[in-house]
């Protein structure tokens, strides 16, 4: 038992470190930029101009080829690094104002958030090193070989099956402002809280219809033993894309999407660190 509250203790002196705090700020502001050129790229699907994979990795090759780009990218992989991190902490120790089961629940969210942000930090790793990676590519090479091993397909629908339930979690988590309770919404003017709600709230709706479809699409993969239908973001905006109204529904999704890269701006200065 002591053992465990040195350890808690150990993690809770590193997650108060005014370092890793600066640096998940600035991973925010990263986080915030990969976010609105993902968007870009979604509106340029919508409209049939799109020449690049419409995920994070398409995003983060996009920034990678304007001037200082590498600089841009590697910057970006050490903020994300930092706030998987911080929520890795906040996972072992931290959400100390919550209480039973809620406190257990956020502190789940944040094991979910340090997979987020280190799946990130990884991707933009990969493209610092090699900005031809085609991630859309290698999901499905991999989906493909999962499928061939044993039991490989019911990992495969397990794994879409999660990704859906993020997706149907983040839509809830939007509409109901469950974002802002992680926020210092007291230093805030009206016009900014009012600015952050609206933001949050269209930006989590959009990546939960993004991811939600993303996760259905690898679910319809498994179940059909079609490896190609499991390219991720990608393929889910061209899903969305083909369906009736899809340059409108898209361009709404974009749109959404575009607004949570500048709600991750507002959390680098509001967000509870």
């Amino acid at each position: 038992m002591s053992l465990t509250r040195s350890a808690q203790a150990t993690a809770s002196r590193t997650a108060d470190s005014r370092w890793l705090e600066l640096l998940a700020r600035a991973g925010f502001i990263g986080y915030g930029i990969v976010h609105l050129l993902f968007a870009w790229l979604a509106l340029q699907i919508a409209f049939g101009t799109s020449s690049d994979d419409g995920d994070q990795s398409g995003a983060l090759r996009t920034l990678s080829e304007q001037p200082l780009g590498k600089f841009l990218v590697i910057a970006v992989a050490v903020g994300l690094l930092a706030m998987a991190i911080w929520q890795a902490l906040e996972a072992a120790s931290g959400h100390r104002a919550e209480r039973g089961k809620e406190r257990v629940m956020e502190r789940v969210a944040s094991a979910g958030r340090t997979i987020v942000y280190l799946y990130f930090a990884w991707t933009a790793f990969k493209v610092f090193k090699d900005a031809s990676s085609n991630s859309a590519d290698q999901q499905e090479a991999l989906t493909g070989k999962l499928m061939t091993s044993s039991g490989g397909r019911w990992l495969v629908g397990l794994a879409g099956l999660v990704l859906a339930a993020i997706g149907i979690g983040l839509v809830i988590y939007g509409a109901r402002k469950k974002f802002e309770k992680h926020l210092k919404t007291g230093e805030m003017s009206p016009k900014t809280r009012q600015l952050a709600r609206r933001l949050g709230m269209a930006g989590y709706i959009a990546k939960g219809v993004a991811y939600g479809i993303s996760g259905l699409l690898i679910i319809v993969a498994a179940v059909n033993y079609d490896p190609e239908k499991a390219r991720g973001l990608d393929a889910a905006l061209h899903t969305l894309r083909e369906q009736s109204y899809g340059t409108f529904l898209l361009t709404l999704v974009a749109l959404g999407i575009a607004a949570f890269g500048v709600y991750c701006f507002l959390q680098s200065r509001y967000r509870k660190v």
